[in-house]
């Protein structure tokens, strides 16, 4: 009797490890089993708009605050534009500066943010109004970073500025590229960069995840020439629903995933006959992302929507 006491005592401990554990090994075996998706497809946009002629060059792209319009500039004039999200067509457009290689576009509250490839940043107030103001800041970066991609970074009050480039000529090889932030509460950059991309964790990413579609392609490009990284980021945004950090490269056509902390998460190869020139990025809140693409080869420029896959 006094053994079958023993048994009962212990027996809810026992159930209750080993049902412990199994929920342990279940919730490993379900992240496992759920690596990271891309939730749109990229092959199939779900609308394209179009450009006219003076978008062309378009270079960059955002939305206003309340997603009513898609905000673009291009790279040779100092003008903005504000466009039907719905149709493509120019609704209004602004000077703001004069010619230049402008590359990215953000609203931020009221305040439109432009950046040219020398690093420098113009704060737009009051657009297409009587008193618009600009407002210039000059950054520590110059055309040797040749800056390409403006994203916000709602979570940390901050742009996050794309460089093609390493800053400095050289003969070492160019392996990695960095991305710097702009603190928008005190309008000064950041000295040091926020992320690095390095062709290493591009290359331990590909050697892990043969899986990918058009895996042998990607590896490829990066194998064509080991002294140069072949992923430059030609725009930049922040998704709204996983704040993971998206950048298209125009050159290899392809999209890169990473996570807050600088993980890469998934790289994706474009169609060449769907993104010739991959230049603009910019999600809705909802994940709603278009991608705008400079026209080349014979090819309109044009906005494509794809809508978040669930």
């Amino acid at each position: 009797m006094k053994y079958l006491l023993y048994i009962f005592l212990f027996l809810p401990v026992f159930v209750f490890c080993q049902t412990s554990v199994s929920e342990n090994f279940t919730s490993i075996d379900t992240e496992a089993a759920h690596p990271f998706r891309l939730h749109y497809d990229l092959g199939k946009p779900d609308a394209e708009m179009k450009m006219p002629d003076d978008l062309e060059e378009i270079s960059g792209l955002s939305l206003t605050p309340d997603e009513s319009k898609l905000i673009a500039v291009q790279d040779e004039d100092g003008e903005v534009f504000f466009i039907n999200k719905r149709t493509g067509e120019v609704e209004r457009d602004y000077n703001f500066h004069k010619e230049g290689d402008y590359e990215g576009v953000e609203m931020v509250g009221p305040s439109v943010f432009i950046v040219k490839s020398n690093g420098k940043i113009y704060e737009l107030h009051n657009v297409g109004e009587d008193h618009q103001q600009t407002i210039k800041y000059t950054t520590a970066l110059n055309k040797e970073f040749d800056v390409e991609g403006l994203g916000y970074d709602a979570k940390n009050k901050r742009l996050l500025l794309a460089c093609k480039e390493v800053g400095e000529e050289g003969d070492e090889p160019i392996l990695e590229k960095s991305i710097y932030a702009f603190d928008l509460m005190t309008r000064t950059l950041i000295e040091k960069p926020v992320y690095v991309l390095r062709l290493s964790d591009f290359l331990e990413y590909l050697e892990k995840n043969t899986h990918l579609h058009r895996h042998e392609k990607m590896q490829q490009h990066f194998a064509e020439d080991p002294d140069d990284f072949k992923f430059s980021a030609s725009a930049i945004a922040v998704h709204p629903r996983t704040g993971d950090i998206y950048a298209l490269s125009s050159k290899g056509k392809m999209l890169g995933v990473m996570s807050e902390a600088g993980k890469i998460l998934h790289i994706e190869k474009l169609d060449k006959e769907i993104h010739p020139q991959p230049e603009g990025l910019c999600f809705e809140k909802n994940g709603t992302m278009y991608i705008s693409n400079e026209a080349k080869n014979g090819k309109d420029a044009v906005i494509y929507r794809f809508d978040y896959l669930p």
